[in-house]
């Protein structure tokens, strides 16, 4: 059910392109979470584990190779060489089920597996809808419902992306989706996390790093340090390409208490995730104007659960005072009259190569439903870093 190893989140190959350059010896471990606590119908886990064995025989073609090459030059050589060679190894994911409860599971070293958590999100999202056989609405459909998506984005004159690989009805949808928001978002649609279908339509791939890299950063070298060593990182691997810097893995409030003028000054802008956007926005900007930066050259990159009113909203309150732009997931890549599937795939545990045993990672973001990982170590990182 996937085209192409490509078929996945910008991010996660810019991602992987940093622990093997940095940390080639790092184990991880991920889970998947049901947050919409979905029942899955008998037989579902057996048809995963036939779709991710499935995937060990996708493998970077020469055509995407020399994409990626023209397309990201910050990637080295030697990544491209490295991901030409790259084989997904199912014998990484270990899946059971339980009546209608699905149990998924992650392990090896983190270069490899940090490519499994979106393609697995998009099998059991496909696989959910196909096994238990709902319906969605026509091809003709989605692409009135997107074209007219779009043009109300176009009247706001912003620029927004696709970022809905992960919760996708499907691939067909996907492909689609892209298709129409290229063809009647001109102006406005800017690109797609998806590498696979940027590459298919001409288009940017757009991302930069997630939560994980964070979380890892805090099992090896603490809570208090992860933010500033997590972007330290990023800095030295990308020399100021990529310049979005992700806010909440720990809360925006110790984010920007750790975003220094350096910081400030070298990343082009931030990722808003979770919690209130418009206090996020005006934190923002209070934040540059402190370090003597004008907001109107950084952007604010808007990602948290997006429809139509929340983006106008946004918008209206950020016009004319710092630069913005969205991406836009599962509203685009999920709206063919069916539920979404409310799911995760989440780093739990890190293993860095100079440790004696795994550590639980942890990610608190915004909004302190949304904490996850283990509740000892989410109570140690709020102390360690003085959150209420």
């Amino acid at each position: 059910m996937l085209p192409s190893i490509l078929d996945n989140d910008f991010y996660k190959f810019t991602m992987q392109h940093c622990v093997i350059k940095l940390f080639p010896k790092a184990r991880a471990r991920y889970k998947f979470i049901n947050r919409g606590k979905h029942v899955f119908p008998p037989g579902f886990g057996t048809a995963l584990r036939e779709a991710v064995n499935e995937l060990k025989g996708l493998q970077l073609t020469r055509e995407e190779k020399e994409y990626l090459a023209v397309t990201c030059s910050y990637l080295d050589p030697t990544y491209l060489d490295f991901l030409q060679g790259y084989r997904y190894d199912p014998a990484e994911v270990h899946i059971a089920q339980q009546e209608g409860e699905l149990e998924v599971y992650v392990e090896g070293y983190w270069y490899r597996t940090i490519l499994w958590e979106v393609p697995l999100m998009s099998l059991i999202c496909e696989l959910y809808y196909q096994l238990n056989q709902l319906e969605r609405v026509p091809d003709e459909e989605v692409v009135r419902i997107n074209k007219e998506k779009i043009e109300k984005y176009k009247a706001l004159q912003i620029t927004i992306a696709d970022f809905g690989t992960r919760r996708r009805h499907s691939y067909a949808v996907h492909r689609l989706v892209v298709q129409t928001l290229k063809e009647f978002g001109k102006g406005c649609f800017i690109g797609t996390s998806n590498v696979h279908l940027a590459m298919r339509n001409g288009i940017k791939p757009i991302g930069t790093h997630a939560h994980e890299w964070f979380m890892y950063h805090g099992a090896k070298y603490g809570f208090k340090m992860a933010n500033m060593l997590g972007l330290e990182h990023w800095v030295q691997v990308y020399r100021g390409d990529l310049g979005i810097a992700l806010s909440d893995t720990y809360t925006s409030e110790v984010f920007f208490e750790q975003f220094d003028k350096k910081f400030t000054k070298l990343f082009d802008g931030v990722r808003h995730d979770s919690g209130d956007p418009l206090l996020f926005a005006e934190r923002t900007m209070q934040h540059y104007q402190k370090m003597g930066i004008d907001p109107l050259s950084k952007t604010i990159i808007f990602s948290d659960g997006l429809d139509y009113e929340k983006v106008a909203r946004i918008a209206t309150f950020c016009s004319g005072r710092i630069g913005i732009s969205f991406g836009v997931g599962t509203n685009f890549t999920n709206d063919v009259g069916l539920q979404p599937l409310n799911i995760v795939v989440k780093m739990y545990e890190a293993y860095p190569e100079d440790a004696t045993d795994w550590t639980p990672v942890v990610k608190l973001s915004d909004v302190s439903g949304k904490y996850t990982g283990d509740e000892q170590m989410i109570a140690l990182a709020k102390a360690m870093l003085g959150i209420v």
